[in-house]
């Protein structure tokens, strides 16, 4: 099931809150869910329509859902050219780890740099993982910069692209992972992956849950 939840800040971030599990609804429900692990979903551009809506995003929802894991797919704020979209990343997975035993966080394109970037910071996250991630938000958010602090903090990341994608500039994001020993996953497809959400979903929830369940 889900819940609507309203995240502290001050920038107005909105997010759904995915139970895997939950016997009631309401606030109960976000308070109170069974799950002990989360992922903080980031949408791609708000200004391209970006939500937290988004298929790719459902997908991956749905796939960790179902492997008992709850997922926080969150709006952005007002539009802050990059930076206050990052602060909202953090502000997620601030409400999150005072609710969760585990967290990580995953996003797509513009949202897999806003997440690769906010990881960069967070030595506590379980894991992260990009989907289509761009190089930059802006001439101070650098998603290849985050690929060495990632590395540095211990946090282990994981790169997902499409070999046809002419949208964003995932390559120095791709090439700067696989020389720090990142593992990447390609998948034939334009930067939407149009017929593959489902395969995304799963793959990147593998990866995600793998880091998160208490096996």
């Amino acid at each position: 099931m889900s819940d609507t939840v309203l995240i502290p800040g001050g920038r107005d971030v909105r997010a759904t809150l995915d139970t895997a599990a939950s016997d009631g609804g309401g606030d109960a429900a976000a308070e109170n869910s069974r799950a002990d692990a989360v992922v903080v979903a980031c949408p791609p551009h708000p200004q391209q329509r970006g939500h937290r809506g988004d298929e790719r995003l459902t997908a991956v929802s749905d796939a960790l859902t179902d492997q008992g894991i709850d997922c926080l797919r969150f709006d952005y704020g007002d539009w802050d050219e990059g930076y206050g979209e990052s602060t909202d990343a953090d502000n997620a997975v601030g409400w999150a780890t005072e609710r969760y035993d585990r967290v990580a966080l995953f996003g797509f394109s513009f949202g897999g740099t806003v997440a690769l970037v906010s990881a960069a910071s967070r030595p506590e996250l379980a894991g992260v993982c990009a989907l289509a991630p761009t190089a930059r938000l802006n001439p101070d958010v650098d998603a290849v910069a985050a690929l060495d602090d990632l590395v540095a903090l211990d946090v282990e990341a994981r790169a997902l692209y499409a070999t046809r994608d002419s949208t964003a500039d995932w390559e120095p994001v791709v090439e700067r992972a696989e020389e720090l020993g990142i593992e990447t996953v390609a998948f034939a497809s334009d930067h939407f992956f149009v017929g593959r959400a489902g395969d995304v979903g799963d793959a990147a929830a593998t990866f995600l849950g793998s880091r998160l369940r208490d096996d």
